[in-house]
């Protein structure tokens, strides 16, 4: 495992990091033998910087138990995030942090979040709830080493936030798709300048550069090097920037752990040649045209009050584009449930815009769900999932 410094604590970074809110499932539910076989895998393997949140849905308390359970928490940098959507006065900091403290079963947080800063008003409205003194008491005791923000605003309100506080780091979303949204590279380079650690999320933009590029891409990335998968080159584009600390990847299997590794030992910066670079250009232009709704799957709009499954709506729409008609509309009649009674279509929205405030790529949700109906449930798709629904209410 390589590793990268941390500028403000000398901290050693693996250059892979655990990201930990895509957790193996099963009906629902973190699958905790095969995740704790995962998280043990990449610790071994050298991985150290592990990232979850209080709002990742039992994550906190999984790693928490595997850490405990294996006598492992000192062999790893542990970062959570304080959930902003929660805070409402100065009384929440206390309460939401010892309960993280609970469910991690640590006493100390060595990277913590400010989670989903989106503007420089945002950060002052936590200021003026005490925030900068609540953070003060707790790096006093000891109990918060190191405190940051994930970003998911535009560029030039990122830009006021790093200037507005002494931060020790910050996380972004960047990908070779993302060069310019959001903080973008500009945003990377000032923070890096900065002397502030930058960890990444996204780097496969929800795995639709890994397994979601439309065929035409991957034959101009295999004819380019048929020995590199579509992730890899995804990962080398970001390894390859030295401005990059720690990449953060959402594994969820052995193979995708044992892959990543591997990548990760292969790359180091400014590997990448003139044609290389040339080649993600040309693939992203490529991805651009297909990727009709920019959704990467982090379900932070879900429950939805009508059960529409809007992540995987989004994903289906797309496909229907990068993979075929035929591809895309087997997705969504699998992942909407057509043919049975827990139904989660497009068409169910009823336009409440509650999935619109917690949506951290500010797409219009209301709006593309529209799109997703008018081209994904066209008459015969109704006319189809009418019949089911009256053939099930009779067998009930």
């Amino acid at each position: 495992m390589k590793y990268r410094i941390d500028p403000k604590s000398g901290n050693e970074l693996s250059v892979l990091g655990f990201g930990c809110m895509r957790f193996p499932r099963t009906r629902g539910f973190i699958d905790m033998q095969k995740t704790e076989g995962i998280v043990l895998e990449a610790i071994k393997q050298g991985v150290n910087y592990f990232d979850t949140a209080y709002i990742y849905g039992g994550s906190e308390e999984v790693l928490g138990s595997i850490l405990k359970k294996n006598s492992v928490r000192d062999k790893v940098y542990l970062a959570t995030k304080l959930p902003l959507v929660y805070i409402r006065s100065s009384q929440d900091f206390d309460e939401i942090f010892n309960k993280q403290l609970e469910r991690l079963q640590t006493d100390t947080i060595d990277y913590y979040l400010m989670h989903n800063i989106t503007s420089l008003s945002q950060w002052e409205k936590l200021c003026s709830m005490g925030a900068r003194e609540w953070i003060n008491v707790r790096k006093a005791e000891g109990a918060i080493k190191q405190v940051g923000f994930s970003f998911h605003g535009i560029r030039d309100e990122f830009l006021k936030v790093i200037d507005a506080y002494d931060w020790d780091f910050c996380q972004i979303q960047y990908n070779y798709a993302n060069e310019n949204f959001q903080a973008g590279v500009t945003g990377l380079k000032k923070a890096y300048e900065k002397g502030m650690a930058v960890i990444i999320m996204e780097p496969l933009l929800g795995g639709k550069l890994a397994n979601g590029l439309p065929k035409e891409a991957v034959e101009l990335l295999r004819k380019a090097n048929p020995d590199l998968s579509p992730a890899a080159w995804a990962l080398r584009w970001l390894w390859n920037q030295p401005e990059v600390t720690v990449i953060l990847s959402g594994m969820n299997g052995s193979e995708q752990v044992k892959e990543n590794l591997h990548i990760a030992d292969t790359s180091y910066p400014h590997m990448l040649s003139v044609e290389e670079n040339k080649t993600l250009r040309q693939v992203n232009e490529i991805f651009e045209k297909y990727n009709k709704i920019p959704c990467t799957g982090c379900n932070y709009c879900m429950p939805c009050p009508k059960n529409v499954n809007i992540p995987s709506c989004f994903a289906a729409h797309n496909a229907s584009y990068s993979l075929g008609r035929i591809a895309g509309m087997t997705m969504y009649i699998t992942s909407s449930g057509a043919m049975s009674d827990d139904q989660s279509g497009a068409g169910l929205c009823s336009k409440c815009g509650k999935c619109e405030t917690h949506c951290p790529q500010n797409i219009k949700i209301r709006e593309a769900l529209d799109d997703v109906r008018k081209r994904m449930e066209p008459f015969w798709y109704r006319w189809g999932t009418s019949i089911a629904r009256r053939v099930l209410t009779r067998k009930k």
